[in-house]
């Protein structure tokens, strides 16, 4: 049988201002991407994230596409990625037709080893070998990815940054040479999700930020379909449909209103889960002195050789908790096998071993008890040894 989740894995808390702004839309029949409703959700997004510039798109793959394609990013050119991460950063790299060189993780951050790359792009410089002409940059969970490595290598060599931060809203730097910035401010663009399951949703959608004015209003123009006319039948390249309705900005303005007091409570999440499992068998996520991590999903690492994560997952969806393993890195992903790579072994380590838990804006401390609780039991239960490998029941 199948458990019905108590405990939802991540779901939006939809509190503020959204039913107020939709009955606008609905009352003005402003529904469209022509409402008001969207250049006041990019006004004050590009304000609270820091940058100049926002321009609001249907997704944050589709804001990954239209940066990539901003960056310089299409055939013969190579792409620095993050092999531990979702398959949407790569993909849209591939839209653009270039070539991609997966890096892999370091284990501080579990984010791109920046070190890793800039040592081997400093190799094929001085061997004439083809370097990247961009690199994205993940902030894997919500966690900073240690990104001046990346900074040296613009300055060196030229190359374009685009910042994946669909997963780390309000997620920033502390100290060192970008102290004080957020995430998606730093490189030549950034881009954000508002998928539902994020810190702040439109339902779908997403936003590319950029300090470069010019480069924000050919992103404005390339997710209108590149109408060049007044009479919306002239284009002058190829562009998408990409734009965001005005229903999406309304729900996604209420919810970047509420951001500040989602922080607070993710890292109010985070610290009393940490207090939780202090003495679990688990790797807490990562927290590196010089970063602000947002917490998107807090995610463990199993430390015992005896628990499989698919069995913890089974075992805890049995008792009503939806949790879920992390993502096969991308050079394990079908499309991307061929894919040239830089290591692989410790995104690797954390697919196997990694496990996010429960991380709603809304969970209560109770809620935390209990999944900390059944976590626990299992762990201590050795959960691995008792499940049918047909897919049964657990049998405690």
């Amino acid at each position: 049988m199948t458990a019905v989740s108590r405990i939802v894995l991540s779901e939006p808390m939809l509190g503020g201002n959204e039913l107020t702004y939709l009955r606008e839309c609905v009352e003005s029949n402003f529904v469209s991407s022509a409402g008001p409703f969207v250049g006041q959700f990019e006004t004050e997004f590009a304000k609270k994230s820091g940058a100049r510039q926002a321009v609001a798109c249907s997704s944050g793959t589709a804001a990954l596409h239209v940066a990539m394609r901003l960056a310089g990013a299409g055939p013969g050119k190579l792409v620095a990625v993050s092999s531990f991460t979702f398959i949407a950063s790569a993909n849209a790299v591939s839209y653009t037709g270039a070539d991609i060189l997966l890096v892999d993780s370091e284990p501080c951050t579990w984010n791109m080893d920046t070190e890793r790359l800039y040592d081997d792009v400093v190799r094929r410089a001085r061997l004439g070998r083809r370097i990247p002409s961009v690199v994205e940059v993940v902030h894997v969970l919500g966690h900073p990815t240690d990104i001046e490595p990346i900074l040296e290598l613009r300055q060196r060599f030229g190359i374009r940054i685009v910042e994946d931060a669909a997963e780390a809203h309000g997620a920033r730097w502390s100290s060192g040479a970008v102290g004080g910035r957020q995430v998606g401010t730093v490189g030549d663009f950034g881009c954000f999700s508002f998928n539902g399951n994020k810190l702040i949703t439109s339902g779908s959608g997403g936003m590319v930020v950029s300090n470069d004015h010019a480069a924000a209003l050919r992103a404005r123009h390339l997710v209108n379909q590149a109408k060049s006319g007044d009479d919306g039948y002239e284009h002058d390249e190829v562009g998408y449909n990409y734009r965001m309705s005005n229903i999406a900005a309304a729900v996604g303005l209420a919810q970047l209103e509420q951001l500040d007091t989602f922080l607070l409570r993710k890292r109010d999440m985070a610290e009393r889960y940490g207090r939780l499992l202090a003495s679990a068998p688990v790797t807490r996520p990562p927290h590196a002195e010089w970063a602000v991590p947002s917490y998107w999903l807090y995610s463990v690492l199993l430390r015992s050789d005896d628990a499989r994560v698919v069995d913890i997952v089974r075992g805890l969806q049995a008792r009503g908790i939806q949790v879920r393993g992390l993502w096969p890195p991308l050079h394990r992903q079908r499309p991307y096998l061929s894919c040239e790579r830089l290591g692989g072994a410790v995104a690797d380590g954390i697919h196997r071993s990694g496990l996010s838990l429960p991380s709603s804006v809304g969970i209560t401390s109770a809620e935390q008890g209990s999944v900390v609780s059944g976590l626990s039991n299992l762990l201590a239960r050795g959960a691995a040894t008792r499940f049918d490998e047909r897919g049964a029941e657990p049998t405690w």
